[in-house]
């Protein structure tokens, strides 16, 4: 029985009464780190299968970014805290906070009148009063007031995003080069200690505690060995800190995590630590396996961006899934290299799954653009989706962008096309095609909003006008819509009802947490008094709709039965080469045994990756490590999704090779697309099977050796495999002899036994077995 189905409603929004029934530690979401010698109140947020307490209604995410400088006192359109639909949302991402020149996280000077976080205010505006039993104004006050109306939402502050994570603005609106992430990661020798994090970890809990938030977010641009990587005003210091920065990363969220535990027990709640992550396989490759997941309650993907003016491949903002047709992976013959099986990364499909090979489908959340991008003069495509637009003069390429006979920088859409455009640093126009989806949707009616004033459009400049029209298409295959205006040839990636309709179905049925959207003030509604789109909730409250009958979300790791029992076998993947250096994958997998007993020769070891990768990852140290269960498509592709999410992985450890207690044994990997860490371990020895504990330390540790195995891979203690019993009729070791005593062949329907495991034989065969497609695996003995 789900004891979280006999609470009141209070006590579901509250988790006080939950604690008190349920331990802690059984409510800790599968995977999550806990921090040695901490009791983290996870019951105050998670129920006893791990899952979210949100509430009845909200089974799955629905997480929005809410901007600071949409306050209105610039003259433009204010959205604030009153504006938020707090009944259709589970989450608020606070954005941005900044970390400062000292190491510390900051909003600015908070005693200033003009700081949107804790100094404006708004009076005369409806909803907009401040709250004032709180000793700050500004967007916090509101937030912290609207939360005690609607307790079930939780509220983080984000820091970093694109242009805070080197550097911050200033209280006149001059950016800071102060090296922001860069410099606080990697100020120090982390060998000896790391004093820039830990400061920042330490304000970081210091003002969640203040300003009453209930997490933090980490909004990181990029922590990737691939040059040139983020923003282009920070290349000069981070292009010099490469080959560090994963290493200070995840050093960083294990110190948040740690001390937000620590805090959290102190103060009776758990507290979020999650981050927005790209989705590009091809910034991903740079980020080695992704190990900062154990420390995250979930990850935000930023699975769009995907396509943009940077280049002048014309194509999705944020396809939900492959179509096998991607220009930008065309045009680098990608799709007819055969080590890629054809799997295409630039889609949310891909790097949901590949995520999925490291945490349970709940504890992800796909990200949705409530924006556009486009591009201007587009040449050839279909209706301008496959064409391309490179900018005419290759010498004017935006820093960052171009510079490749490949891969030319692209003719970003401008002007009335381009309302939510940023600016260069010499305050002109960054062409993007970047706009609000209430103003595609005039775009898409033939309509000039009355607001076109306050965004800089000047009726007299033709680039401002409505010219042509602008009709809408969609791609069914990629769950992408798009706007293509043929007088002007400018092509806008959009998201509609139809598209957000999709991809609610796709987090429903894959078990995903829910949804993340960049950002509130881009979701659209019908403005009757003004005959015109503007801003509203309407995607927001379809995805409401969509979910509040959800069915709970996926909390599990594994879709394979466990061990009960675990040994203490801790693992590390290392030694990757930098960026673009990087392939094919060739880390070092280290597995160090702290068990009582020795790992004997001949145990079989397994593990899941992810189907994000294709399924001919191997090894380069001898050991056989093989696919043993493919999750690829039977298309031999992901056009339209991959339909599994694990790879099934094995290799045996040779039969003169025992590792014992405090020894390590290393495998050099082999695999050409970017995977986190695999997950689901199993060992097999001795005739019993055993978890990691490293990874499932709510296991009870025996020595190798002992325990009574448990179920998952192995087949032991006298059970069937293959049909015979092996305790009774033991298999034949490999290889067999002749009459000579020389090593001879299997027939078809020979069960065999090799490295601890048995093979059958599916015809005549004299090669080793599991070596190739002669012979079957059956279990590991």
């Amino acid at each position: 029985m789900k004891l979280i189905t006999t609470l009141p409603l209070l006590a579901l929004l509250s988790g006080v009464a939950f604690a008190q029934q349920t331990t802690d530690n059984s409510c800790r979401p599968d995977g999550l780190y806990q921090t040695p010698g901490i009791n983290v109140p996870y019951c105050t947020v998670y129920d006893a299968t791990g899952r979210e307490i949100i509430s009845p209604d909200h089974p799955r995410r629905i997480i929005g970014y809410f901007t600071s400088w949409r306050h209105g006192k610039n003259g433009q359109p204010a959205y604030l805290a009153s504006d938020i639909p707090w009944d259709k949302i589970t989450h608020i991402n606070y954005a941005f906070a900044h970390v400062n020149s000292a190491n510390q996280i900051s909003v600015g000077d908070v005693t200033a009148s003009n700081n949107a976080a804790t100094g404006m205010e708004w009076p005369g505006v409806a909803g907009a009063e401040l709250d004032p039993n709180l000793p700050y104004r500004g967007h916090f006050n509101l937030l912290q007031k609207y939360k005690q109306q609607y307790p079930h939402v939780k509220t983080l502050i984000s820091v970093g995003g694109w242009a805070e994570t080197g550097g911050y603005f200033d209280s006149n609106g001059d950016r800071v080069a102060s090296g922001g992430f860069y410099s606080m990661t990697t100020n120090s020798d982390l060998s000896i200690n790391n004093q820039g994090i830990n400061t920042f970890a330490d304000s970081a809990v210091a003002f969640i505690r203040q300003y009453g938030f209930d997490g933090v977010d980490i909004d990181y641009e990029y922590p990737t060995s691939m040059n040139d990587a983020g923003n282009p005003d920070d290349f000069a210091l981070a292009n010099s800190l490469r080959g560090g920065l994963m290493r200070s990363y995840i050093e960083l969220m294990k110190v948040l995590r740690q001390k937000l535990d620590a805090a959290g027990a102190a103060d009776g709640k758990h507290y979020l630590l999650t981050i927005a992550s790209p989705s590009s396989g091809y910034l991903l490759r740079g980020m080695e396996a992704f190990q900062v997941t154990q420390y995250l309650d979930y990850v935000n993907i930023m699975s769009y961006d995907l396509h943009g003016a940077w280049n002048q491949f014309v194509g999705h903002n944020a396809a939900l899934f492959d179509t096998g047709m991607d220009a930008e992976l065309a045009a680098w013959n990608y799709y007819n290299t055969t080590q890629y099986q054809n799997i295409g990364y630039l889609n949310t499909d891909w790097a949901c799954h590949y995520f999925r090979g490291t945490m349970p489908a709940g504890r992800i959340n796909i990200g949705i653009p409530y924006y556009s991008r486009g591009w201007k003069d587009v040449q050839g495509g279909n209706n301008g989706l496959w064409g391309t637009a490179a900018l005419p003069n290759q010498n004017a390429c935006p820093p960052g962008t171009g510079g490749s006979t490949v891969s030319k920088c692209g003719n970003g859409a401008v002007g009335i096309d381009n309302l939510w455009h940023d600016k260069n640093t010499q305050g002109g126009e960054m062409p993007a095609g970047s706009n609000p989806l209430w103003h595609t949707m005039n775009l898409a009616e033939g309509i000039v909003g009355s607001y076109a004033p306050v965004y800089g459009l000047d009726p007299a400049n033709p680039e401002h006008q409505l010219t042509g029209t602008y009709s809408e298409h969609y791609d069914a295959t990629a769950v992408a819509p798009w706007l293509w205006n043929a007088q002007k040839k400018v092509f806008l990636s959009v998201e509609t009802e139809q598209s957000i309709a999709a991809k609610a179905q796709y987090v429903i049925e894959n078990g995903i947490g829910g949804v993340m959207f960049w950002e509130l003030a881009g979701d659209y509604g019908w403005n009757a008094a003004n005959g015109e789109y503007f801003i509203g909730d309407t995607l927001t409250t379809q995805f409401y709709n969509s979910f509040r009958n959800a069915s709970p979300y996926g909390a599990v790791k594994a879709n394979r039965t466990m061990p009960t029992q675990a040994a203490d076998i801790r693992l590390s993947i290392s030694d990757f080469k930098l960026g673009d250096q990087n392939f094919p994958i060739n880390p070092k997998l280290t597995l160090t045994n702290h068990s009582e007993g020795a790992i004997p020769g001949g145990a079989s070891i397994s593990f899941d990756v992810p189907t994000a990768i294709p399924d001919t990852i191997s090894d380069q140290s001898g050991f056989g490590l093989t696919v043993i269960e493919s999750g690829r498509n039977a298309s031999g592709n992901n056009i339209g999704g991959l339909s599994s999410d694990f790879h099934r992985v094995r290799f045996n450890l040779p039969g003169y090779l025992s590792v014992a207690s405090g020894e390590s044994v290393t495998v050099t990997l082999n695999y050409h697309l970017p995977m986190p860490m695999p997950s689901n371990w199993i060992l097999s020895a001795n005739g019993a099977d055993y978890a990691f504990a490293q990874e499932y330390p709510q296991l009870p540790v025996v020595a190798i050796g002992s325990g009574d195995g448990g179920p998952g891979d192995g087949d032991a203690n006298g059970e069937s495999c293959g049909g015979v019993t092996a305790t009774i009729y033991p298999y034949p070791q490999w290889p067999q002899t002749d009459w000579q005593g020389l090593p001879s062949h299997a027939v078809g329907g020979d069960h065999l036994s090799y490295q601890g495991s048995v093979y059958k034989a599916n015809w005549w065969t004299n090669s080793v077995p599991g070596s190739d497609g002669s012979w079957s695996f059956i279990c590991n003995l």
